[in-house]
């Protein structure tokens, strides 16, 4: 079981870190875009198609990590008035429908996965990208939010306790 976890733990890190360095292109892209011109070079077309893909692919990846440190965005303001008691109850409700949400998400992104796979449709942008690439991160990152939350569900964090400092999971 230490080796699953280690492994989870591992794909979470990569997947931020893979989102960091799309971050990092994107950044580098959009200023080549700009200055270029400046000095008479042409720049390269296919910069708005790559910058679509990466914001994309970067909301997906970091989303495993977001959820692990908290991250992600939700209201407490009505748990923080709720007795124990009743916020108990209520956060697993709401887990539950984030993990019956993620693992719907997961699900339906494999199918158009495969199917853009077998079916080798191609998305037709500034540049062309096969499509199964754009959802191939889709099923893994989503099954990975699922499992955060029922980490948070079978007790092992909670997602309206004290909130993990950003700069801790980094």
């Amino acid at each position: 079981m230490q080796v699953l976890s280690i492994a989870h733990d591992w794909l979470i890190h990569t997947f931020k870190f893979i989102a960091g360095l799309i971050v990092l292109a994107i950044f580098v892209l959009i200023t080549l875009d700009v200055l270029l011109p400046l000095v008479g070079i042409q720049p390269w077309d296919g910069t708005l198609g790559v910058v679509e893909y990466g914001l994309l692919w970067f909301t997906i990846l970091a989303a495993p990590w977001l959820a692990r440190i908290k991250g992600h965005v939700f209201i407490d303001a009505v748990a923080v008035m709720l007795p124990p008691a009743v916020k108990k109850v209520t956060a697993k409700i709401a887990y539950l429908v984030a993990i019956t949400g993620s693992l719907m998400l997961a699900y339906y992104s494999w199918l158009l996965l495969v199917e853009s796979y077998v079916d080798e449709n191609i998305d037709e942008r500034s540049i062309e990208l096969m499509l199964w690439w754009i959802y191939a991160p889709m099923p893994i990152c989503f099954a990975l939010v699922a499992i955060e939350f029922i980490r948070y569900l079978i007790g092992i964090d909670d997602m309206y306790g004290s909130r993990t400092d950003v700069k801790e999971g980094m």
